[in-house]
């Protein structure tokens, strides 16, 4: 097993702290990189919007980008954002009132602000579309969620009995894979039913899948033609227009640790994301105090 990525964090001259970073790269359902653990099971949490999204795609053919990008997104919750969850609400029939994210600290306190509204409104219409309940939509045992379930075992290739699972920060289920398994999923994802909708959507729309600054959404403007995805806990999976899929998972759970270990993972495989190898802190005078960066 290759050794892991470590990022430090520096004040000065001062350590401060070393986070350590687990990646690992596939292609052709091989893997062509790796550092640290290529099996270690991480949830998938937000990562795995644009799968849960591939059921959206399937019932309503009449959506535009604009819908398949918010309904895969972690979204900032300004304006813009907003509007898109709720052009999504209106085209599929729903309402704000069926929304059952629940509030998000920090942001105003209607549901629809919530940064997993988009993924919500998709699931109240992939109901709607199947003929379930939309009541109790985000619960386990509901048909929804099973389906979400078997959705993405398939796309790891593996049996729902191998994809164990969890209550989500918004109330819905949460799966755990392997990286490599969600490495693999995002790198086949295009040639899953519906895929090649959501991804044109997340590289049409990066904007919409989380915000401006956000670091799947720059690593997709970065990047051309690739498709991004970040998830709790410091995970991001990503993949290229020709099928190499990246799973890359800070072990402590700290996001601060992804840009460098992004930018240094990336080098080996010949992707400049040298913007993100070094990122700068500052302290409240906005005076640059030290950085976070690849040892």
């Amino acid at each position: 097993m290759a050794e892991s990525l470590s990022v430090a964090v520096k004040r000065g001259d001062i350590v401060e702290s070393i986070h350590r970073v687990h990646a690992v790269a596939v292609q052709d359902g091989k893997i062509v990189a790796e550092a640290g653990d290529p099996n270690l099971l991480a949830s998938l949490r937000s990562s795995a919007k644009p799968i849960q999204a591939l059921l959206l795609a399937r019932v309503r053919e009449d959506l535009d980008e604009n819908d398949l990008a918010i309904a895969a997104a972690s979204h900032f919750g300004t304006q813009m954002h907003v509007e898109a969850v709720r052009m999504l609400l209106r085209k599929t029939g729903a309402d704000e009132s069926e929304l059952d994210c629940g509030l998000q600290g920090g942001r105003p306190p209607e549901p629809v602000y919530h940064n997993c509204s988009g993924k919500h409104a998709a699931m109240i219409a992939v109901c709607r579309a199947h003929g379930w309940p939309v009541e109790g939509y985000r619960l386990p045992d509901h048909p929804l969620q099973q389906a979400l379930h078997a959705e993405v075992a398939a796309a790891a290739e593996l049996d729902p009995k191998e994809v164990p699972t969890g209550p989500d920060g918004c109330g819905v289920v949460c799966f755990a894979l392997p990286l490599e398994r969600a490495a693999l999923a995002f790198s086949r994802f295009e040639e899953l039913d519906g895929g090649d909708r959501i991804a044109s959507a997340m590289r049409t729309r990066p904007d919409l899948v989380g915000g401006n600054g956000g670091t799947d959404t720059e690593l997709m403007r970065t990047l051309p033609g690739w498709i991004a995805k970040g998830g709790a806990e410091g995970l991001m999976c990503a993949a290229s227009a020709d099928g190499l899929g990246l799973a890359v998972k800070a072990a402590d759970g700290n996001s601060r640790a992804l840009r460098p270990a992004l930018a240094a993972f990336g080098a080996a495989l010949g992707l400049d994301l040298s913007r993100f190898a070094e990122q700068a802190l500052q302290n409240s005078h906005e005076e640059p105090v030290g950085t976070v960066a690849a040892l």
